[in-house]
Formats: structure tokens, sequence, C-alpha cells
């Protein structure tokens, strides 16, 4: 594995060798632009593997994508070989449908800590909920990013990010399922703690999650690849498009829905995606919102 095969995939010349937040930051953009989170595999009949050298190969030689156990695990590699210290960290994602986290551990994320300091770093969640810049491990302080305003409480050695999102603006809503959008101005996204974690831990996650007919990634196929202004993605047949403050503090949400014909187009022209077996969409059970 390459580290410079890492960096040509994400389009990042490196300007400069510093350790410090603006490194950090500068990567974390290219990647999210780059790479998109994407379980595509699952609906092609692929697995999708959690080995560093499998996720190597998929992301950076294939061009492809990958769930968080992927890309944030490549994230991890890049930035250790590079020498920031990084600590894997694991988290209970919240569904909006039963107002509740997840039971177990299910998305992994990081810890990186320059000059003392702690910032978590995750490139690896989906639409407008993935942060754009490394966020300080404060907890109570609003930390405001194009997407959002993100924010870290802590209680009872739990921490738990959510932001305040803004209004939106969607043209055709009343042919999208309102599952797809956040009723709430105020969304709550993971909680997590700081014990550190191996992708070892997530073996029993990424089973469940590829074989349970109950699991989201199991019924719904999506794909999500961030752009220097906004989201696009693709669940089931549906593509979308966010443009975050198009005009005052409002967000311009586009839908289309597509004709299975034209998803390999759409695949390779917005997400520089190529399959090589056939694509099978499934829009079942939601758990994300654009």
């Amino acid at each position: 594995m390459d580290i410079e095969a890492y960096f040509e995939r994400i389009g990042y010349q490196k300007s400069t060798n510093k350790l410090d937040l603006q490194t950090l930051t500068e990567i974390l953009q290219h990647q999210i632009r780059a790479i998109p989170f994407e379980n595509l595999n699952i609906h092609c009949g692929k697995p999708m593997e959690l080995s560093l050298e499998a996720t190597f190969h998929h992301i950076v030689k294939k061009k492809r994508g990958g769930w968080c156990l992927q890309v944030n695990h490549l994230l991890y590699w890049a930035l250790t070989m590079i020498g920031f210290e990084v600590t894997m960290l694991g988290g209970c994602v919240y569904s909006p449908p039963t107002c509740k986290y997840s039971n177990t551990m299910i998305h992994l994320l990081l810890q990186v800590t320059i000059s003392g300091k702690k910032y978590v770093v995750d490139s690896a969640f989906p639409f407008s909920c993935q942060m754009w810049e490394p966020l300080e491990l404060t907890s109570g302080k609003d930390q405001p990013q194009v997407p959002a305003i993100f924010h870290l409480t802590e209680g009872n050695g739990i921490w738990y990010l959510g932001q305040t999102k803004r209004q939106e603006f969607v043209p055709n809503q009343e042919f999208i399922d309102s599952n797809f959008l956040e009723k709430n101005k105020h969304r709550k996204i993971y909680s997590f703690t700081l014990e550190p974690r191996t992708i070892e831990d997530f073996q029993n996650v990424s089973a469940y999650y590829q074989k349970s007919p109950t699991s989201v990634m199991t019924n719904t196929s999506l794909c999500s690849l961030h752009t220097q202004e906004g989201v696009h993605g693709l669940v089931g047949t549906i593509l979308i498009h966010k443009k975050f403050n198009y005009k005052d503090n409002v967000d311009l949400v586009e839908f289309k829905t597509l004709k299975e014909e034209e998803i390999e187009e759409v695949l390779k022209r917005v997400f520089g995606i190529r399959l090589e077996t056939k694509l099978v969409p499934k829009c079942g059970n939601w758990l994300f919102t654009i």
C-alpha cells in the first residue's frame, strides 16, 4: 500500500508537511469530495471487506467508495502513515424513525490529537450530516461549518454529536417521501465514547449489516459524495442534490427519480463509480435523512 497512491486518489497535493489542523482539514475535505460513502457492493452481490489491504484495493485502486468501516479505516491508515496521532472510536447512530440511538456500536470514527488538543474526524457519514472540518472535542460549543452548525455534548462519559441545520427549500417536495427530510431544526447524529477500538471490533457489525434482512444496508442502496458547494446522493433510484446556503440561511434540495437504465451513467458522471456487476437498487428501511 502506497500513501502517494492514496494522495493521488483524493487529489491531494501536499502543500505542507506540518502535522497541524490545516493539513488534517485539507486531507479530510479532499477525501469526502473524492471518495463516496456507498454500500453498492451489497446490492451487486459482492462483499464489503474489512481488511485494510482489501479496502485500499477497493477504494484506491478500483476508485470506489465504501461505508464507514472502510472509508474511515483508510483515513486512519493514511493519517497514521504521515505521522498524526490517531485513535479509532466506535459510535451508536441515531435513528429518526425510532427516536433512539442504536443499541450497539455500528459506526467507526476517529480521534486525532494535535499538540495535546483532541479532534473528532469522520469522513464517512452520508449527506449533510457529514462534517467538512475536524471538530474540537469540546462539550457544549457550537462549531459552525458549511453544511450546518455542529455541536458535541458530553454526559457520563458518552459524547453526542448533533447539528443545527438551515431551512430547506424543496421545489418538488410533494413527490418525495417525507422520511428523506429531517423534520427538526436540531438533528441528532450519533453518540460515542473515547474507548479506543480496532477494526476487529467491527467484524460482527459488518457481517450483520451485510446479511440481515432487517439491516438498513441490505434494504437500501445508497451513495453520497460531497462537492465544493453541497452534496449529491443516490438512494435506490432517487437522485438527490443539496446545495448548502444557496440563499440566506436556506439550503436547496432537489430530487429526481431515475429509470434503472439511467443509474449506471449517473454513477459514473456524478460519483465517479464504475460497477463491475449489475446493481439492484433498493430503497427500503430508511435511517438517514438528507
